[in-house]
């Protein structure tokens, strides 16, 4: 008999975590830590979660390495400054552009499934949050319930999510009532 399995919650970075500076209704990373404003609530959120027990695993496409307009030191930097402040166990990142055929670049689900490999986690009774499409089917891919944060942004919506929220604040306490919505 194996360890039980462990749930986590699965957070995509730029738009969840940290505001995604947004030009022409498309969302971007930030450049550098300079730029980097955790959005409120996201620290007292992050909190609750992992006094539940939940492990939390930041899961980010960041085409812009393989695009070349920012580097992999840069995104680095902003990984450890969000470490440094809030209570993430791992960061995934995916820094192939959409072309590559990778398996981690959202919607696929390798970066999902690595952290469900290193962490033991059990994929049905876990989340995946975020604020694309991709984050979303990268959710139903591996059986996660899956919470779709709305932005309006400019671009294809997910086809269908477990609970739509307007922020992390609001996912979290959609989790700590075991996934039922009350209204």
């Amino acid at each position: 008999m194996g360890l039980p399995k462990r749930r986590a919650v699965f957070l995509d970075r730029d738009g969840v975590i940290n505001r995604a500076r947004v030009w022409k209704g498309k969302p971007y990373p930030p450049a550098n830590v300079g730029e980097v404003e955790i959005l409120p609530g996201v620290e007292p959120a992050l909190t609750l979660l992992k006094k539940a027990g939940f492990v939390l695993l930041v899961v980010s496409n960041q085409p812009d390495v393989a695009r070349g307009t920012t580097s992999m030191e840069a995104v680095e930097a902003i990984n450890a400054y969000l470490a440094e402040r809030l209570p993430l166990d791992r960061f995934y990142m995916c820094y192939h552009d959409s072309g590559a055929g990778c398996d981690c670049r959202k919607p696929r689900p390798g970066m999902l499934l690595a952290g469900s490999r290193d962490f033991g986690i059990d994929l049905i009774n876990s989340y995946m949050v975020g604020d694309r499409w991709r984050d979303v089917e990268a959710g139903i891919t591996v059986g996660c319930k899956t919470i779709f944060i709305d932005y309006g942004y400019d671009e294809k919506r997910p086809e269908s999510f477990d609970y739509n929220a307007s922020s992390l604040l609001e996912a979290v306490t959609f989790i700590l009532n075991g996934g039922i919505h009350h209204e």
